[in-house]
C-alpha cells in the first residue's frame, strides 16, 4: 500500500517567505512613495505579503485533510493562488485615475500586479525569481524611465499637440493671450464645445512640461493632455 506524504511548512519557513515578500514589495512601494503615486510603500508591501500568504495557504494550509487518508480527497495547491491574478485586477483598477483629459496610475497599477506576482513567487519559495523580478521592476521604474525619456525626446518630432479642457464659456482669446505672454508659438488650434466644457486642440512648437504645468494651474483650465 502506498503511503501518502503531505508537504508541510514550519513557522521558520512561513516567516522567512512572508519576510522576503514584505521586503521586496516594500522596495517597489518605496519607489512609488518617493514619486508620490496613488499606491505607495504600505500598499505594495501588503499586496506582496497577502499574495505570499495566499500561496502558502493554498499549498500547505490543508494538510490535515490530506493526512486523513480519505481516498476521495483531491487537493490542488495552486487553486487559491491562481485567483490572485484575477483579484489583483480590482485593486489595480482603483489606482487608475482620470484627471480631465489625462489618465494617471497605469504604471502604479502595473507595479501592483507585479508585486502580487513577486509575493506569489516568494510564498512558493521561488526566491530567485522574486528577487530578479523586483530588480527588473526597479530598473524599469527608475533608470529605464530616465533613459527612455531622453531617447524618445530625440526621436519625437518637434511639434506637439496639446488638448486643453476649458470651463464652459471661457474665451479662447484669454488662453491665446496667455500663451503669447509665455512666448509660446502656436502653429494651429481648434475649438469644440461639448457637455458644458470647451475643448481646445493646440499644435505648439516645442512645448515644455513647465508650460503645461502652468496651463493646468489656470483657473479656467480643467485638464491638460499632451499628445507626444
Amino acid at each position: 500500500m502506498l503511503s501518502l506524504t503531505v508537504p508541510t511548512l514550519g513557522w521558520e519557513g512561513v516567516t522567512a517567505r512572508l519576510a522576503v515578500a514584505a521586503l521586496l514589495g516594500g522596495a517597489i512601494g518605496f519607489e512609488r512613495e518617493l514619486r508620490d503615486r496613488e499606491a505607495g510603500f504600505r500598499t505594495h508591501m501588503l499586496v506582496c505579503v497577502g499574495s505570499a500568504l495566499f500561496t502558502i495557504v493554498s499549498a500547505y494550509g490543508f494538510s490535515e485533510f490530506l493526512e486523513s487518508g480519505d481516498p476521495v480527497i483531491r487537493a490542488d495547491p495552486t487553486r487559491i493562488a491562481a485567483q490572485i491574478v484575477t483579484g489583483i485586477g480590482f485593486l489595480g483598477a482603483g489606482a487608475i485615475i482620470r484627471q480631465g483629459l489625462s489618465i494617471r496610475g497605469l504604471t502604479t497599477a502595473a507595479t501592483l500586479w507585479v508585486a502580487a506576482a513577486i509575493g506569489l513567487a516568494a510564498g512558493a519559495g521561488y526566491y530567485s525569481g522574486a528577487i530578479a523580478a523586483t530588480a527588473i521592476t526597479l530598473i524599469a521604474l527608475w533608470p529605464l524611465r530616465i533613459g527612455a525619456h531622453v531617447l524618445f525626446e530625440r526621436l519625437r518630432p518637434e511639434e506637439r499637440t496639446v488638448l486643453l479642457e476649458l470651463r464652459g464659456g471661457t474665451k479662447v482669446s484669454d488662453l491665446l493671450a496667455y500663451l503669447d505672454s509665455r512666448q509660446a508659438r502656436i502653429d494651429s488650434f481648434r475649438v469644440e464645445d461639448a457637455h458644458d466644457v470647451r475643448i481646445v486642440t493646440l499644435t505648439l512648437d516645442r512645448p515644455t512640461e513647465g508650460l503645461l504645468a502652468e496651463l493646468a494651474d489656470l483657473e479656467y483650465v480643467h485638464g491638460v493632455q499632451w499628445h507626444r
